[in-house]
């Protein structure tokens, strides 16, 4: 497959440190890019900070900082975590950046040249922590008359002058899309919420600000700076080199293939993101999947309960490659899902260190002890052939989960590989032949070929573990594509494998109940 794939994360608010749900938007994303890469597709995988809007504003002041040096600080916090998370992105961006001061510009012009742009006074109820407006409607009034957005946030009435985009003119337009590209918005149930708003009427937008100061200004509008959203949106084409339609990356990957994004933010990525994108006359994304919330034990977290996951701790305390999986193995993906002590070590324990590693290490100490690292001739039977074609059909179906994103039925397929593997291997009982080494030789070399295709479905997923279980069998780095896992040919006969060791390591839960 050659057709190119770009991916992005949503850019995170860094007016405060990174949480588990941001690791868990960027592991899933992460796993995505990496499984384009597996089929051989040129992939783009894309993530960063959005740094305007108010929010910034009122941090800094509260820590007596410069706006500059707040989005400085917290962005390299953000850096820090993709690294931690083995992120494979090709680009991080700042909207703090030029390139994209340079983007939005254009966007604003090409929006304002098409007539969707105009001159007014905005007047109504905003809430600064969902940067967003609301009407009265939609909000829930609370003790001493305050209002509140559905997401619990406050709002307050505000005033200002104002530039709007018609976004009412668009809800014909955007119906259309929804209709004629039903994969546009996944999971269904978000697709569905989003066909019900604009059915029930758009309102035309606010898109400039003139109480504050940091953001990207709009062009030949002294004392006006974009909103947020105008802003932040705007990233996913930045990147590809926009506004020279001319850039290499730009023909290669825009239109983008998916953004991964929070559920709380998917109007703004299905209703206002492709409005401006049909007012400035460019293609649209291709698909916007919404996932969902994590809580902690069970728990929504908070500071107040003291159970706000901390990724940089479970990072430090079990590494890299076990957090992933439990994200991408636990919880739904597109689902609200939990994260929680008890069943993280649960799940670790029983996919990669039971089942994924015990098989590993089993079979090539075996294969180490009775034929001096040399993996054996085989001669199958139909038992052998049947397990070959179980992992082939294991991995294709994980990659036609993978095409719609359905993470946690790809890495339910691996596991049930595994399983089906251990089954084999338990039924075939290769430590009773010693006086048939060829039949011995047989089971273990096959046993070693359906590893070897499990840990190259596994990289995406698991990528340090799974390098180094291709390590141990010796497969070259040229040989670790999704086509090498789904060939009929295995391993080759006679390769000397390194001693053997274990790749995943098994937790104890009351060894890890306060790490």
């Amino acid at each position: 497959m050659s057709t190119s794939f770009y991916v992005t994360t949503a850019i995170a608010y860094p007016n405060g440190e990174p949480h588990i749900g941001h690791a868990y938007e960027m592991i899933a994303t992460d796993a995505i890019a990496r499984w384009a890469r597996l089929e051989g597709r040129p992939t783009f995988f894309l993530t960063g900070t959005d740094e305007h809007g108010i929010k910034m504003v009122q941090t800094a002041a509260a820590q007596g900082l410069p706006v500059r040096e707040l989005a400085d600080r917290n962005s390299a916090r953000f850096r820090e975590l993709a690294g931690l998370l083995g992120l494979s992105n090709d680009d991080f961006i700042r909207t703090t950046e030029q390139r994209h001061y340079d983007s939005v510009q254009e966007i604003w012009r090409r929006m304002l040249k098409s007539g969707d742009i105009y001159e007014g006074a905005y007047e109504g109820w905003y809430s600064v922590r969902d940067e967003a407006y609301f009407d009265e409607a939609e909000l829930t009034e609370g003790e001493g008359g305050k209002k509140f957005a559905p997401s619990g946030a406050e709002v307050t009435w505000v005033r200002e002058p104002s530039f709007f985009f018609r976004l009412s003119a668009y809800a014909d337009r955007l119906l259309a899309h929804y209709e004629a590209h039903p994969e546009f918005i996944a999971p269904d149930e978000r697709r569905n919420e989003i066909v019900s708003f604009v059915k029930g009427g758009l309102r035309d937008l606010s898109i400039s600000r003139t109480t504050f100061d940091w953001g990207i200004p709009v062009p030949d509008a002294p004392g006006h700076v974009m909103y947020v959203w105008v802003d932040a949106l705007t990233n996913y084409i930045t990147a590809t080199g926009f506004p020279d339609e001319d850039a290499a990356r730009y023909k290669a990957f825009w239109p983008a293939n998916l953004h991964v994004i929070g559920k709380d933010i998917i109007r703004f990525h299905t209703v206002y993101w492709p409005a401006f994108l049909m007012s400035a006359n460019l293609p649209l994304p291709r698909r916007v999947f919404a996932h969902g919330f994590l809580t902690s034990e069970g728990k929504k977290m908070s500071k107040s309960l003291g159970n706000v996951v901390d990724p940089l701790t479970e990072l430090d305390s079990y590494g890299t490659d076990p957090v992933r999986w439990y994200c991408l193995r636990e919880i739904s993906f597109g689902q609200d899902g939990d994260w929680g002590r008890e069943k993280f070590i649960n799940r670790n324990n029983a996919d990669l260190a039971n089942n994924f590693g015990n098989l590993a290490q089993r079979s090539l100490a075996m294969i180490q002890k009775n034929f001096a690292g040399v993996l054996p001739v085989a001669t199958p039977t139909e038992a052998d052939k049947a397990i070959i074609g179980v992992a082939v059909k294991a991995i294709a179906a994980m990659n036609t989960a993978m095409q719609t994103q359905l993470i946690h039925e790809a890495t339910a397929e691996l596991v049930g590989l595994l399983n089906a593997a251990n089954l084999y291997f338990a039924d075939q009982a290769p430590w009773g032949l010693k006086e048939d080494l060829p039949r011995m030789g047989t089971i273990l070399h096959t046993t070693a070929d359906v590893v070897r295709r499990a840990a190259i479905a596994a990289q995406p997923f698991v990528p340090t573990a799974a390098a180094k279980m291709l390590d141990l069998l010796a497969v070259p780095p040229t040989e670790r594509a999704l086509s090498d896992a789904l060939r009929p040919q295995g391993l080759v006969a006679g390769t000397v494998l390194p001693q053997p060791e274990p790749v995943f390591r098994k937790f104890d839960l009351k060894a890890s109940a306060a790490p």
